[in-house]
């Protein structure tokens, strides 16, 4: 319960209370007059010189301030303030006012809205009604429905029913809601950390693959580059063309993250080769003759076959194939120098079965260590279409790496 809760119910039991005292001592005629059944007895006037009206309403202030004054307790402990409000109007039956039957309607209100035992409050509500009626059976009504106060007590007792319901069905809306809130940003932080797993695993492939090629091509020119100058140039013009392969992964990549870009183009005047949105396509296994082409300019051979099935295979499943070359044969530069690949793609009724081994790099090259991530994202975008993946040392001394994934969408 909140401060302001509880000051707004002292304020109300304040103001109900000052109001019914002021009422019983202005009005102390304004209750209920109790009719004899047998025969009407006219009323004797008192004697001259006794002030009976004041009399008995001082001697009642003290049931008004208790049919009134508990009400500020009415959220905090409503069973006991009905309780208590109950019994002084009760109790002061012939003397009641219509304020009293007010602050009888409010506690037994408040009894069955706020308390936590439902059931006490609404049997309590019932034993009031039926001890409210048999304590003004024999009084003349002085406002209409006063010779009825369980009828009065039972309709509040169905409206605060209705309201206690009407709040829980609130409270179950908003918890539900918060629930479905709760889901919502649970299953966007889970899309965006495998949008950024998926990014980065598309970054690596791009990086990894094309700046080792072209350090390794670096590195040959600048140890030819007195030598032979044309071979020096030839390594360089290689350096150039995996720059220009990565640059445009990268674009693609990045593309994907900023969206389309409206009124701005980069593409120089008179080139029409570049696509409309400024993104390059998504690479592939008609790509791998330039893959295996930039692995051969490092210094690498490497041998292709290739037996696709008659089906086009769906995009996914080759930008998968794709990469797992891609990734293989950067391993084979950075890993194994020296070494010659063997790249062999086949298929069966409904699996893609891409193989890439090496004969293992000389003995006194260094070693280049590694962080294992790019097995790590060949198995999870293989895993994404049901495939696998195998990867260990071959008898000979080479390395293999072998992966099998659905090609049929269907």
């Amino acid at each position: 319960m909140s401060r302001r809760a509880l000051r707004a119910d002292v304020v109300l039991a304040v103001a109900l209370t000052v109001i019914a005292l002021i009422w019983v001592a202005r009005y102390p005629d304004s209750g209920p007059v109790r009719v004899d059944q047998d025969v009407p007895i006219p009323p004797v006037p008192p004697p001259p010189g006794i002030r009976v009206h004041e009399e008995s309403s001082s001697g009642l202030w003290p049931l008004v301030v208790l049919s009134a004054l508990p009400l500020a307790a009415r959220r905090l402990y409503p069973l006991a303030a009905f309780a208590v409000v109950m019994c002084a109007t009760l109790a002061m039956v012939d003397d009641a006012s219509w304020m009293n039957v007010v602050t009888f309607v409010i506690g037994a209100y408040s009894a069955v809205v706020y308390s936590r035992h439902r059931i006490r409050a609404m049997a309590g509500l019932v034993v009031a009604a039926v001890l409210a009626g048999l304590a003004f059976r024999e009084t003349e009504p002085i406002l209409p429905g006063w010779s009825s106060p369980a009828v009065v007590l039972l309709i509040a007792g169905v409206l605060a029913s209705l309201v206690r319901f009407w709040q829980r069905q609130l409270a179950a809306s908003r918890d539900r809601y918060a629930q479905l809130q709760q889901a919502q940003d649970e299953a966007t932080r889970r899309a965006v950390e495998e949008e950024r797993a998926r990014i980065a695993a598309e970054l690596h492939d791009v990086v990894t693959h094309n700046v080792s090629v072209m350090v390794i091509q670096a590195g040959a020119a600048r140890k030819v580059m007195d030598a032979t100058p044309e071979r020096s140039k030839e390594a360089l013009l290689a350096v150039e063309a995996g720059g220009r392969a990565a640059m445009a992964e990268l674009r693609h990549v990045m593309g994907l993250l900023a969206g389309p870009d409206t009124g701005r183009t980069d593409t120089p005047a008179g080139r029409t080769d570049t696509p409309a949105d400024g993104l390059e396509p998504q690479p592939g296994l008609g790509q791998l003759h330039a893959l295996t082409e930039r692995v051969r300019a490092a210094g690498t051979p490497v041998g292709v076959a290739v037996s696709l099935p008659p089906d086009p295979l769906p995009p996914g499943v080759e930008l998968t194939a794709y990469r797992v070359v891609q990734e293989a044969l950067t391993n084979t530069i950075k890993h194994a120098a020296g070494a010659e690949a063997s790249v062999t793609i086949g298929y069966t009724d409904d699996c893609l079965e891409i193989e890439v081994i090496d004969t293992g790099g000389a003995h006194d090259a260094p070693p280049v260590d590694g962080n294992g991530r790019g097995l790590i994202g060949l198995r999870e975008r293989l895993a994404v279409y049901g495939g696998e993946l195998t990867a260990g040392p071959t008898l000979t001394g080479g390395y293999r790496i072998k992966a099998r994934v659905p090609w049929r969408t269907a």
